[in-house]
């Protein structure tokens, strides 16, 4: 048997089961061009393969670190296009990679004045005296 007649499939509902995301996500995500071509049954029913899974989950990983949908689609695109586009994609995920750093050091200095107040008021609480 070839690896396509063995290889598992899931339904849309299944999918959505699995990662959390809707319908209507998964079939917008296809619809912009996010997502690869999904099989489809013979009764034109999308079939996920676990290779779709797994894009899914690095398209959730890329949302997180804040990915415009426009740069997920052109990564997605460039994908598709070949190994001719590594360089560019590696650029892509470069630049987002220095965004997601550059927000993690803001977040750090915001966590360092949140704890410094939060420091601040235990003592005062402890003490007697609430301030601002």
């Amino acid at each position: 048997m070839s690896q396509s007649l063995t290889q598992t499939r899931y339904t849309i509902s299944e999918v959505e089961a699995r990662t959390g995301l809707t319908q209507h996500t998964l079939r917008w995500y296809e619809r912009i061009g996010l997502m690869p071509h999904v099989d489809r049954s013979h009764s034109g029913q999308r079939r996920f393969t676990d290779k779709d899974l797994d894009w899914l989950a690095f398209v959730g990983k890329l949302r997180a670190t804040g990915m415009s949908v426009a740069d997920m689609v052109r990564y997605a695109e460039l994908v598709r296009e070949g190994e001719h586009t590594v360089g560019e994609r590696r650029e892509l995920l470069e630049r987002t990679r220095r965004e997601v750093r550059s927000r993690i050091t803001e977040l750090t200095d915001a966590l360092a004045v949140l704890d410094y107040k939060i420091d601040m008021y235990a003592m005062k609480t402890v003490s007697g005296k609430a301030q601002r």
